[in-house]
């Protein structure tokens, strides 16, 4: 055995002669100290310091004698003895962690409960908001729309206007505001999490900004109308549920969208096995069906208004229907959208 950097004496307090004398004794029965000096290539003043260390940590026990001896005790229970008082020290220092948060949150924020703090600056809001995304390890929930905030901070702002980095692994999941989608913030971030894995979807008039965090955490604006006078985090683990269960009934009536009809798609296009319609057509149905309107239907998939009219008149003509109502209760009763009946309140 030797004795490099890799062992794992530091976690448990030993330094590394300590370590090495202690592997030498486990591999025999008993040792005088300048036996164990000249096994581990140390002095014996370094080796008697090193034993002393290891018998005031109960790892081994000295036997009497001319010279004395040491011995090493059953690793598994003198071992497991000193884990066990280093699991309760680190308990201990984790408790006072705690302590010390507290006293921090009452300094930060003396007039805010510690279970919400309230942010007034745009840079600490974008700051907190890349440390909060950074921080996640599961999943990213993500309610949009308009007003967004514009200048100097928006490019990290979490309320739209982000230009987030989705750590590998994380589920992405946002709902657009359908009258707000069309802008180009709003636009460019949805491409940006579609192109890494993140699922969107569309529904009018959202009630709130919001971002959820490995639902541990939302972010949320101080006043809905004003994004830039500051914002919300939310530790609290019955706002936070309550907040995850107002995303999750907004997603379920949402309607799913679909940008890889755009003809800048940055993304392999996946190929659908059982689709009635081509690929363009049911983005634009899909679009259509959320009550957006020809232009903005346009702009969202890169393509001319002239070529959505073509493409909405051919689904018409295929169904048998005259007007756009008509499309979409035929479309969703073929099963070329996914709703039951068209409803322009959601």
């Amino acid at each position: 055995m030797d004795g490099t950097s890799d062992r794992p004496w530091a976690g448990i307090g030993l330094d590394s002669l300590s370590g090495r004398v202690l592997e030498y004794l486990v591999g025999h029965a008993s040792a005088s100290a300048l036996t164990v000096a000249e096994a581990v290539g140390a002095s014996r003043e370094e080796a008697e310091t090193a034993l002393r260390s290891l018998e005031d940590a109960l790892l081994i026990i000295p036997i009497a004698g001319r010279p004395p001896r040491w011995k090493a005790g059953p690793p598994r229970s003198s071992l497991g003895s000193l884990l066990a008082r280093r699991r309760a020290e680190l308990a201990r220092a984790e408790s006072y962690m705690e302590q010390l948060h507290e006293i921090y949150d009452v300094a930060a924020h003396p007039h805010a409960p510690h279970l919400v703090e309230v942010l007034e600056d745009n840079e600490e809001v974008a700051a907190r908001y890349a440390h909060l995304l950074k921080g996640s390890t599961h999943e990213v929930l993500h309610l949009a729309k308009p007003p967004y905030v514009t200048g100097p901070t928006a490019a990290s702002d979490p309320r739209g206007t982000a230009q987030p980095e989705y750590r590998e692994g994380i589920r992405l999941r946002s709902v657009y505001d359908t009258e707000g989608f069309t802008d180009t913030v709003s636009l460019e971030t949805a491409l940006r999490g579609s192109a890494g894995g993140g699922e969107f979807r569309l529904s009018s008039r959202l009630p709130v900004k919001l971002v959820l965090f490995d639902r541990t955490t939302a972010l949320l604006p101080l006043h809905d109308d004003r994004p830039s006078a500051g914002s919300l985090v939310v530790h609290s683990p019955a706002l936070v549920a309550a907040l995850a269960a107002l995303f999750e009934a907004i997603w379920k009536h949402a309607v799913p969208v679909s940008l890889e009809s755009r003809q800048d798609w940055p993304a392999p296009r996946p190929t659908r096995e059982t689709t009635p319609l081509d690929e363009r057509t049911q983005a634009i149905l899909d679009l259509m069906a959320t009550g957006m309107k020809d232009d903005a239907i346009a702009r969202v998939l890169d393509i001319s208004r002239r070529t959505v009219q073509k493409h909405v008149s051919e689904a018409g003509t295929a169904l048998g229907a005259r007007t756009r109502f008509q499309i979409a209760l035929r479309a969703a009763e073929r099963g070329w959208l996914p709703l039951e009946t068209p409803n322009s309140n959601e």
